[in-house]
């Protein structure tokens, strides 16, 4: 639906020089808007000898008050909770990703677990992002299928698969938390 619209629509007001043809900035702008991922639009323009670096077009769908529609009504969402520790303190990570983008969509920090906070959780990302159509898929989690059934959610048990995108994401941010709860101890959670 995005790669219907008209290039025409696409105002390049902004340009202040014209380095890159405005067709190829036009279609560059909604093929990212489309989903294609600033690396691939680059590539893309390689094909037609234009070299730009990702930032180059990142400023032109900015400037041309254009955003991409990422993470708004995923076909997808990998929910799980997972422990985490700083400093000495243990806490809970509840964290939402959209498996296709891997793109971390809610995260919700908390002290404890429990089907009470599942439940807050899911009330939070539906305000952020529209996951009525959407498939959750989830681990074993009594909580968190408690509250997918309870906020009449489609999900799925799913051990493997799709699901590891918010695994990988969990394995990121436990070692960026060990790293920055030593730097930085004097900060709260």
């Amino acid at each position: 639906d995005r790669l219907s619209g008209c290039l025409d629509e696409i105002n390049l007001e902004f340009v202040e020089r014209e380095a890159t043809p405005k067709l190829l900035m036009k279609l560059s702008i909604q093929l990212h808007l489309a989903g294609l991922s600033l690396s691939n639009t680059v590539s893309f323009l390689e094909v037609f000898g234009v070299e730009r670096v990702r930032s180059t077009v990142h400023n032109w769908v900015h400037k041309a008050d254009l955003q991409p529609e990422s993470g708004r009504s995923p076909n997808h969402v990998a929910v799980d909770e997972t422990v985490i520790w700083l400093d000495d303190e243990q806490y809970w990570l509840y964290a939402a990703v959209d498996p296709e983008s891997n793109d971390l969509l809610h995260t919700q920090l908390e002290p404890t677990t429990n089907n009470a906070l599942a439940d807050r959780f899911f009330v939070a990302l539906r305000d952020k992002h529209d996951i009525d159509d959407t498939t959750v898929l989830v681990d074993g989690s009594a909580s968190l299928q408690r509250a997918c059934r309870k906020h009449d959610l489609d999900f799925r048990y799913e051990r493997h698969g799709n699901r590891n995108s918010v695994e990988r994401v969990f394995r990121e941010i436990k070692r960026r938390t060990t790293c920055f709860s030593n730097c930085f101890s004097n900060a709260d959670a």
